[in-house]
């Protein structure tokens, strides 16, 4: 007999005169190493396999920007809510109402330019169907011709449904790059007097429908997402801030978009 079977016949000797309390801190003692590593690949085969099964691409995806935080629980069961109104198919995709981003040009935190990045990111892949923003945030992507037109997007009575209380940008200011088509508030006189009623548009040159003011029978209104822009008395080149929805250029659910329309008046 081996040396090796020879150990192997003293260790069987010894667990047949154990009781099961000694067995099990015997096996501690000498396969605890070899069961944390087992237990640890076990879990994380276990995760993957449910975050592959689980996982769904987006039916829709709302990013809603610069919501106060403090009524975000109102609004975190709208995606289930919507996913059975749009009659999306839940087997395979999901409705997302994102309200984590928040974002600011006067803010270099981590924070705001990981949700820059993130947002961005996103738009150019497609992914976001709605944007929701306060006035100055929504003003700097219309700006740089993110959303679509909503004389060409929407059906003619859509358009005529909101057209009290669409959002106008002015394509005449959005920089071409050749210095002559965009006057930013740096290149004015006196930029603290530049005032432009983005619901007006008679004051601009070449007025784009690009955003929908929303109402105050809105959910995300009487939610109170935006109700700081009013308690602070927050502006907007003039003309107090309001929640704007936009259509991102990259979407291609309209139809999905104008059940969320709907949605956000029930």
């Amino acid at each position: 007999m081996s040396v090796v079977e020879e150990i192997r016949e003293q260790q069987k000797s010894a667990l047949k005169e154990m009781d099961t309390r000694q067995k099990l801190s015997y096996f501690w003692d000498y396969y605890k190493i070899h069961t944390i590593v087992a237990i640890a690949v076990i879990s994380l085969s276990a995760l993957f396999i449910y975050q592959y099964v689980t996982n769904k691409d987006y039916g829709f995806y709302a990013a809603i920007i610069n919501a106060d935080i403090t009524n975000i629980p109102e609004v975190n069961p709208w995606g289930s809510e919507f996913e059975e109104y749009a009659g999306i198919d839940t087997d395979h995709y999901q409705a997302y109402i994102d309200t984590s981003i928040a974002l600011s040009d006067n803010d270099s935190t981590q924070y705001s330019m990981s949700s820059t990045e993130k947002l961005l990111a996103m738009l150019q892949t497609g992914i976001v169907d709605v944007i929701v923003s306060d006035t100055a945030t929504f003003e700097n992507y219309a700006q740089n011709e993110y959303f679509m037109n909503l004389k060409e997007a929407l059906p003619e009575d859509v358009y005529a449904k909101y057209e009290d209380c669409l959002y106008y940008t002015d394509m005449a200011t959005v920089d071409t790059g050749d210095d002559d088509t965009f006057y930013t508030q740096d290149e004015l006189t006196d930029p603290d007097t530049y005032v432009i009623n983005h619901r007006d548009p008679s004051t601009m040159e070449n007025p784009v429908a690009v955003g929908i003011c929303l109402p105050e029978d809105n959910k995300l209104i009487e939610a109170g997402c935006f109700d700081y822009l009013a308690e602070l008395g927050t502006t907007y080149q003039g003309y107090p801030s309001e929640a704007v929805l936009g259509i991102p250029i990259t979407s291609t659910k309209l139809d999905t978009v104008l059940k969320f329309l709907e949605f956000l008046e029930e």
